[in-house]
């Protein structure tokens, strides 16, 4: 089982990559919107924001996150380090339930690019 600081490195890692991904992926991220990501295995999660293509990590909380972010995404941490190795594709664990990823309709037309 994933730890919360591997978790944690795992999320700087995806950011880092966003940060530098061709221009229509990086373009695709490039938008300011508050951001969670609950590790379910470990009932923890991080909130922050997706500002300019990156990805900041403000806080980590026990439990369900407090607020409604505007992206959601919840996982298990075996699952967010496989994904960010690129071991197990994002689509294909959302489609069988494994990833959760809740957003406006808005927000999930821009990011289908980066998924």
């Amino acid at each position: 089982m994933a730890t919360i600081q591997q978790c944690r490195d795992a999320l700087d890692r995806l950011s880092d990559n966003l940060a530098r991904a061709e221009d229509g992926v990086r373009g695709a991220a490039a938008f300011d919107r508050s951001l969670s990501c609950h590790i379910t295995d470990l009932d923890q999660t991080f909130t922050g924001r997706l500002d300019a293509g990156r990805i900041r990590v403000d806080a980590v909380a026990p439990g369900p996150p407090a607020r409604k972010a505007e992206i959601r995404l919840a996982m298990t941490g075996d699952d967010l380090l496989a994904l960010v190795a690129g071991e197990l594709k994002f689509a294909k664990a959302w489609a069988s339930g494994r990833v959760r990823l809740e957003a406006g309709f808005r927000d999930l037309l821009r990011l289908k690019s980066l998924l």
